[in-house]
């Protein structure tokens, strides 16, 4: 005996909470509590999936990764097959059928997932040009979606009732307002630290001078 221990899994961790939280969201009482709602249902239930999906990506070994970088070049088909995922599901109809009909539900719950995983693969690789390109595409669209929900004077979502339709398109337009504010706040960070970092490297030389 050398003492050794095996050294565990770095991607076991993310594997287990990724099972763990699909399969809380799957059983009959969480989806009951969660679809209840519309509110609930897209901006609860939905990015949780994401997040599980997230974390399955997160538990990919490099061997995986690398196969997987292969089809992702920059995130672009990566991030590209997240937006489609995400504009399907944010038509109502989609909503409706997920709820009678258990093929739409478990194919809801498997694309976001697999949303939620491109999603990690892709968003640093894609640097700040191509996920400009991706959130100027979803983010209009969450944003018209919502003013849809909170203006129609009808029931979009048959299972749902006016006012939580009318909600949800509300939070819907803050949620588009508060994303695009963020990733403005990261692009200026970013390249406020980039211009730092080129003004530094061009007084090297001179400060080696004066040395």
């Amino acid at each position: 005996m050398n003492g050794h221990r095996p050294q565990p899994r770095l991607g076991g961790w993310p594997m287990v909470a990724a099972g763990l939280l699909a399969a809380l969201l799957a059983l009959p009482p969480a989806r009951a509590l969660l679809e209840a709602s519309m509110l609930r249902h897209m901006l609860l239930q939905a990015p949780l999936l994401l997040l599980a999906g997230a974390l399955l990506a997160g538990a990919a070994g490099p061997q995986a990764r690398t196969a997987m970088a292969r089809w992702n070049a920059y995130g672009i088909s990566g991030l590209l097959a997240a937006g489609g995922i995400l504009s399907l599901l944010m038509v109502p109809r989609a909503l409706d059928l997920a709820l009678v009909a258990p093929p739409v539900e478990a194919a809801k719950f498997v694309l976001l997932l697999l949303a939620g995983a491109a999603l990690r693969l892709s968003w640093q690789p894609a640097g700040l040009l191509v996920q400009g390109f991706f959130l100027g595409n979803v983010l209009p669209m969450m944003a018209v979606a919502g003013q849809l929900y909170a203006d129609s004077t009808v029931r979009i979502c048959n299972a749902y009732l006016l006012d939580d339709q009318a909600r949800l398109g509300e939070w819907l337009i803050a949620l588009a307002c508060g994303f695009a504010v963020v990733w403005l706040a990261q692009v200026a960070r970013t390249m406020v630290l980039r211009d730092a970092h080129a003004a530094a490297l061009d007084a090297a030389p001179s400060m080696l001078l004066k040395k």
